[in-house]
């Protein structure tokens, strides 16, 4: 079985941060979930529009059977809209079932609408059965004193994101600290296992309207462009190999990509 590196040092660490369980964080609602591609979009097929807004896409995914995966990512502070509360921009790992209705999700996002500045915030979210939750809450258990969903992050600096299942919940971290949890309750216990991992940048923006940055605003086949490296799989027989797409690739592409690592970024359709 292929474990990839043991995270927060197994079970010894695990129980040293449930000694530090505190009560969960409180929802904070957004008007734009984040949303991992769909299967149904193909690449350059241009931006995915639902739920009212419309989306590109740089991503790596695997198609596999896992307890969860990690990924790092540089952090950065990609230009939205100012003021705008419908845009974000955003990179994250997120974990899924066989048909997509349950996510787990870890990442850093740009979003005035939730957080109030255009700072990069440290976020998580979940779905359950094709509903959407809210941000940083919706049953997530926070147990960090240090790391805190929805706290900000630094840009132009690079951190690692994980997501593992134990003990049938579904636990978060960020540097290798656990940030907190999502109940196996959540699921009733039926989602415990991963089919899909997802690492990605998303834009979200109003139709016609593709002025936000993705990543650090530079292209991903240009030099010092935004990244995402190191991606393995925990539980997981197979050899991590992302496949990697971009929705409108003339306005958001990835460049030097291996089975582990890709770059991605770009400036949309110019400033905001």
């Amino acid at each position: 079985m292929r474990t990839g590196r043991t995270i927060l040092g197994g079970a010894t660490a695990l129980m040293a941060a449930l000694s530090l369980l505190s009560v969960g964080t409180s929802a904070q609602a957004a008007t734009h979930a984040p949303r991992p591609l769909p299967a149904v979009a193909a690449a350059s097929s241009g931006p995915v529009c639902w739920y009212g807004s419309c989306y590109d896409y740089v991503s790596g995914r695997q198609i596999t059977d896992a307890t969860g995966a990690s990924v790092r990512m540089l952090q950065a502070a990609p230009e939205i809209k100012p003021g705008d509360t419908e845009s974000h921009s955003l990179q994250e790992l997120a974990v899924q079932s066989a048909d997509r209705k349950s996510t787990v999700e870890i990442g850093w996002t740009v979003d005035f609408g939730l957080n109030g500045d255009t700072r990069p915030h440290l976020f998580v979210y979940h779905w359950v059965d094709g509903a959407e939750s809210c941000y940083n809450g919706c049953g997530f258990v926070q147990v960090s004193r240090t790391a805190k969903a929805g706290m900000p992050v630094r840009a132009g600096t690079a951190a690692r994101f994980s997501i593992q299942n134990v003990a049938g919940d579904w636990w978060l971290f960020y540097n290798e600290q656990a940030v907190g949890y999502f109940p196996g309750s959540l699921w009733n216990g039926t989602y415990t296992r991963t089919q899909v991992v997802t690492a990605f940048g998303e834009v979200a923006h109003a139709k016609d309207a593709t002025c936000e940055d993705m990543g650090n605003g530079r292209f991903g086949t240009s030099r010092h462009s935004g990244w995402i490296s190191d991606f393995f799989l925990t539980g997981s027989t197979d050899t991590p190999a992302l496949t990697v797409t971009a929705t409108s690739p003339a306005l958001y592409n990835a460049g030097r990509v291996t089975p582990t690592s890709f770059t991605l970024g770009g400036p949309g359709s110019g400033d905001c």
